[in-house]
């Protein structure tokens, strides 16, 4: 098995033309910043390692989109889209991306470690499952709070093999934490398919003893999974935690950009293409005459121009000074 088998194919009826709308601006945004930030990567403008989620916009859209400011996101090694739809600027974040000072982190964080306490993405990291405990001790402090406020954790499939996740679940679910676990199952742990590695197809039913809400879902249905998640946070605010929401998705691009992908199977990756969240939701919303086509054109253009403002501000902003490096080796208290 290389890719996961896509779901059976639905149509987004579950949302409002509005809705629809405003998640396809988001989409855009997100798609057009990834596609350019490949482009720099190559001409060394963008620095590490970059991993992207070109094919997966839709879960970063249909979940961070549904949260508030104080709600709280950790995210992994491929956190753009998911700092983007949770409101993180497009310039701070390219700025971070090319190294710069006015960049989320003032530059020395880079791709893997985005941070926007703004907009409530306390953490992206490139340790496979590393967010998953912390998620699980920020869940524990809105409860000991007693605020209605929900944490989400995204990972890929290949962190459930970890002991992290086995601990922090077990955790989550003895102390009944307002905690959502994103899966967005892709198929590959890197570059090793699942079924290398786990006789366990579905992460739901890696969880099943726990006995929490489960549900896996086809993550390139923008409708349907905005639909499931918005059941899930009800029930997160309302003490129901925690829950694992499993997205079937597909990465269009290798692991990370340069990654020779000679492990992808074509056939499973045309399948995939043809299933493309963007474009899925951009036809329903052509059908259900919400948009027409030179509206979809507009929103395209209106993000790419977006895009490139944010590349003109982030070469702006100067290289960090050497000294800060120094300076923040111990904690602050301003």
């Amino acid at each position: 098995m290389g890719t996961p088998t896509p779901p059976p194919a639905s149509t987004s009826a579950e949302l409002d033309g509005e809705t629809a709308l405003g998640l396809l601006r988001t989409m855009w945004r997100i798609r057009c910043f990834e596609e350019r930030v490949a482009q720099l990567k190559r001409t060394l403008q963008v620095h590490g390692l970059i991993h992207l989620s070109i094919g997966g916009e839709g879960v970063a859209a249909a979940i961070c989109g549904q949260l508030r400011d104080d709600d709280t996101v950790y995210s992994g090694h491929r956190a753009h889209g998911h700092a983007i739809a949770k409101g993180a600027p497009l310039d701070r974040v390219m700025a971070e991306l090319m190294g710069r000072s006015d960049g989320l982190c003032r530059g020395l964080g880079g791709s893997m470690h985005l941070v926007d306490r703004a907009h409530g993405l306390l953490g992206a990291t490139g340790v496979v499952a590393g967010n998953i405990p912390l998620a699980v001790g920020n869940a524990l402090a809105a409860r000991l709070r007693g605020s209605d406020q929900v944490t989400v954790v995204f990972f890929g499939d290949g962190a459930v093999q970890t002991g992290y996740f086995s601990e922090s679940v077990n955790l989550a679910a003895l102390w009944e934490l307002p905690l959502i676990l994103v899966c967005e199952n892709n198929g590959f742990a890197e570059f090793t398919p699942r079924s290398a590695h786990t006789t366990v197809e579905r992460v739901c039913d890696a969880v099943a003893p726990y006995r929490f809400p489960c549900q896996s879902v086809d993550g390139t249905d923008v409708g349907a999974l905005f639909a499931v998640f918005a059941a899930d946070l009800d029930l997160a605010r309302r003490g129901r935690g925690p829950l694992l929401l499993e997205c079937m998705t597909h990465r269009r691009r290798g692991h990370y950009e340069g990654d020779q992908e000679a492990y992808r199977d074509a056939l499973a990756d045309a399948e995939w293409q043809r299933r493309d969240p963007l474009a899925r939701l951009q036809a329903d919303a052509i059908a259900q005459r919400w948009l027409d086509e030179a509206g979809a054109g507009a929103l395209e253009q209106g993000a790419r121009a977006e895009v490139e403002q944010a590349v003109s501000f982030a070469r702006a902003s100067p290289f960090p000074a050497l000294e800060l490096a120094g300076e923040l080796v111990y904690a602050s208290e301003r």
